[in-house]
């Protein structure tokens, strides 16, 4: 393996014998060598790969003056989370965890604790990637002897949502994150009811408010084909559901400018019918 770039005296970048660009990491790795020199491949104690193009200078830039033991911890996290959670990790996530890891744990050594404003809101409706948070705070005691909380917990939760989207934008999860809380609210204030967390529905109508979300984040237009006669149908069958989405509409279009098309109605009416109708029901029996 030849020397592509040297991060610091322990972390370089290569090439494996696929071509694909690696990082590689080991104690003393790149200690008084030069780009174009040859590794000693029995000092390297970790590899990943990079597939994407860039993140190695973005590593780079950051190792300056961060310790590459937070680009360890962060190689395990991402390990694991990519295990346990049903959907890729961008790249950047190497880059955005080393970096929140080292301000983290610098805070906390400092006395420092911030509370997180969106602990409830993540820990509820990101269920899966708070858990895996829950396992990295434990990856952090083990590798660090620091215990982080319940509010960094959601802090690398939001990494890990925002890891699906674009890479580099943490503002765009916790919009997301504000835009599903606010709908929901919508919803339980014009039925008058607590929605079943523990139900199918919640879980689908969840994930359908999450990329309906992510959709508007990423300006993904979406075509309005809708047919018509369907449109009227819904508004008539479920209409109860169909005025609960014209106040979203309504909040979309003040609050973003976003203009919903008649096929969104239409999802969005049938999704808020079937996390509602069975509520409805126990209360008439």
């Amino acid at each position: 393996m030849e020397i592509r770039k040297i991060l610091n005296n322990n972390v370089v970048v290569t090439n494996n014998v696929d071509n694909q660009e690696i990082v590689v990491m080991g104690k003393g790795l790149a200690f008084q060598k030069r780009v174009g020199e040859t590794i000693d491949t029995s000092k390297i104690e970790k590899t990943f790969v990079l597939e994407t193009h860039g993140i190695a200078e973005k590593l780079a830039k950051l190792l300056t003056d961060t310790s590459e033991l937070y680009l360890g911890i962060s190689s395990k996290i991402i390990q694991y989370a990519q295990s346990a959670l049903p959907y890729k990790l961008d790249e950047y996530l190497y880059v955005a965890l080393t970096d929140h890891l080292s301000f983290a744990i610098s805070r906390y050594k400092q006395g420092i604790h911030l509370k997180n404003a969106l602990l409830w809101e993540i820990r509820k409706y990101y269920k899966e990637e708070f858990q895996v948070a829950l396992k990295a705070l434990e990856i952090i005691e083990k590798d660090t002897g620091v215990m982080l909380g319940e509010d960094e917990a959601a802090s690398l939760a939001l990494h890990l949502v925002n890891s699906q989207l674009s890479g580099e934008n943490m503002a765009a999860a916790i919009q997301i994150t504000e835009i599903v809380n606010t709908i929901l609210n919508i919803v339980k204030y014009h039925f008058k009811m607590e929605l079943d967390e523990s139900s199918v529905n919640y879980e689908r109508f969840l994930t359908h408010l999450r990329f309906f979300a992510i959709r508007f984040i990423r300006n993904e237009k979406h075509e309005d084909g809708a047919d018509i006669f369907l449109y009227e149908q819904i508004q008539q069958k479920y209409e109860e559901a169909f005025v609960c989405t014209k106040k979203i509409t309504i909040y979309l279009k003040n609050s973003f400018n976003w203009n919903l098309t008649k096929d969104e109605e239409i999802y969005l009416t049938v999704h808020i019918h079937r996390v509602t109708a069975r509520h409805q029901l126990n209360q008439k029996n």
